[in-house]
């Protein structure tokens, strides 16, 4: 793990105060968040608020690395069980999936992670930063509370190329125990 993620961890904590080893895990794994949830809350569900087909702007093409204007799966979801516990966005360069991923990844509410498992991809995460941020209006209402919104974003590598670019949030108020 990159020495500037524990960095800003601790920036974090400067901010916001102590963070619990569950927020820590949450905020720096490797592996699946959905899994994570699934053992600290029991079952948790996908909701899908957003998903379409966009031409990349210059910034998501620059954190996918692909050119300008390919299109891109864009996809916002929350975890939880009856509350919300993650607000997810993602982005997929279409051109990287074959056609029975693409199919899975448009049916709403499957975890990322399950569709990797199911089609067998070797793919790793490489953590890209973690951070605090002041909650959008979108992210109040959602989580119900003005909490500071802890953040991570992550690259699913496969094949040396991003296959999935992440942007994870939760409030600081969650999983606090």
């Amino acid at each position: 793990m990159d020495q500037n993620i524990f960095d800003s961890l601790e920036n974090i904590e400067k901010t916001v105060g102590k963070l619990s080893s569950a927020q820590k895990i949450l905020l720096i794994t490797d592996g699946s968040v959905t899994n994570i949830l699934d053992v600290l809350m029991g079952h948790v569900d996908i909701n899908t608020l957003t998903q379409k087909f966009i031409p990349a702007t210059k910034e998501m093409a620059d954190n996918l690395d692909i050119n300008e204007g390919e299109t891109v799966n864009y996809r916002v979801v929350v975890i939880g069980t009856k509350e919300p516990l993650i607000y997810a966005v993602s982005l997929v360069p279409i051109k990287r999936l074959d056609n029975e991923f693409k199919e899975d990844l448009i049916k709403a509410d499957t975890p990322i992670g399950r569709i990797l498992r199911k089609h067998n991809i070797e793919s790793r995460r490489e953590i890209k930063s973690v951070y605090v941020e002041e909650a959008t209006p979108e992210l109040s209402k959602i989580f119900d509370t003005n909490s500071l919104m802890l953040n991570r974003t992550y690259n699913i590598i496969h094949h040396d190329e991003v296959l999935i670019w992440l942007k994870e949030t939760f409030p600081y108020s969650l999983f606090r125990k």
